[in-house]
């Protein structure tokens, strides 16, 4: 097996660490040719769909990749910026303003870059930038605030396999959750006390988060747990009672049963329950996207209205607001802590030519 270097690296290189924030991914273009390999990509990630390997095969590339394409495509369409997907957009607003911060804070010594899990930029391709700009410790920080397998071990995944093939492995601390931290909740608090302060409070805020089939709960998973303890310690922020916020789960997928309850099918039972009014905020999305944007803003508005709801408010993610750039910051310094750059690069370029290296 060849495995990869830098090309033209030069050991009089400056060392430097590094960060690299992820998020999940996007396709190319909002088009069924472009949701095909996208969702060929994630939907055959072991971590993502725990079936046997010979029969998800099947299932997905006979049923699944013929028809769902067409239909996401369409959905992708309707949330679609002149910037491309806000999922990109927003990432990339993200990284500039993080690589901002690292750059006043740290200069030069820390380099900060980007990539999705599944398209791209691509996490390897991340790597090689890292790693052709000096970079010998690195801190990975998936953007999920909750620790799911799906999401976060599959990010970890990625890194350790680009790692198989690298000749020189940096050194690695790898964020797998913020779910609890206090400047994240704070953030997201105050994100909503901004909105209620503009529109006024509504008779319940519901905190939707991205399902997972229940049979990975039961398999050990952590998720919904994390999410039940950033839902109680937001509503003690915001000084709620049990009765005005719940917690639910959307973007369910499939026929098995998942975790519950469920985000439509709570949209459809609150009006007759005597909720006329709602808000909903997203605290396991770092960016608006299709599931916050489409899902959320638009169908479970649909469900709501329809069933007699009156005022239906989607509260955005925190995205690149200042006050989630600061949370991120946190994590970064934090995981940067202790770590020393080596500044002997005369002296190491100096003992690889007396061994015959060319520079």
């Amino acid at each position: 097996m060849k495995f990869k270097g830098t090309k033209d690296y030069s050991h009089r290189q400056q060392d430097r660490l590094g960060v690299l924030i992820t998020n999940l991914g996007t396709p190319q273009s909002p088009t069924a040719a472009a949701l095909k390999p996208y969702l060929k990509q994630f939907l055959s990630d072991p971590r993502v769909v725990e079936v046997p390997r010979f029969i998800w095969w099947f299932v997905l590339n006979g049923v699944i990749l013929n028809i769902r394409p067409k239909r996401s495509a369409k959905a992708y369409a309707s949330v679609w910026t002149e910037d491309g997907s806000p999922l990109m957009a927003i990432t990339k607003q993200q990284h500039a303003a993080l690589e901002k911060r690292c750059q006043d804070h740290y200069g030069d010594d820390v380099v900060v870059d980007f990539a999705m899990r599944y398209g791209d930029p691509s996490i390897s391709s991340a790597l090689d930038r890292l790693n052709a700009k000096g970079v010998r410790k690195i801190v990975v920080l998936p953007l999920y605030p909750q620790y799911c397998a799906s999401t976060t071990a599959s990010t970890f995944d990625a890194v350790a396999e680009d790692f198989r093939t690298r000749r020189w492995i940096p050194e690695l601390r790898f964020v797998t959750q913020y779910h609890d931290k206090p400047a994240y909740i704070e953030a997201l608090a105050n994100k909503i006390r901004a909105h209620w302060k503009q529109h006024g409070r509504a008779d319940k805020l519901l905190m939707s988060y991205h399902g997972i089939p229940k049979r990975y709960l039961l398999n050990g998973d952590p998720y919904h747990c994390q999410c039940y303890k950033t839902s109680r310690l937001l509503a003690e922020a915001l000084q709620l009672t049990d009765n005005e916020y719940m917690t639910t789960f959307q973007s369910r997928f499939g026929r098995e049963e998942w975790l519950k309850p469920y985000t439509d099918e709570t949209m459809k039972r609150l009006p007759g329950e005597g909720v006329k009014s709602l808000q909903v905020v997203c605290p396991g999305f770092s960016s608006d996207c299709l599931e916050t944007i489409e899902e959320i803003g638009e169908e479970n508005k649909e469900y709501f209205m329809e069933a007699g709801g009156q005022r239906y408010e989607y509260i955005e993610a925190l995205n690149a607001d200042k006050a989630h750039i600061d949370v991120l910051f946190e994590l970064v310094e934090n995981n940067l802590h202790g770590w020393r750059l080596e500044h002997d690069n005369d002296a190491r370029a100096r003992r690889a030519q007396a061994l015959g290296a060319s520079q």
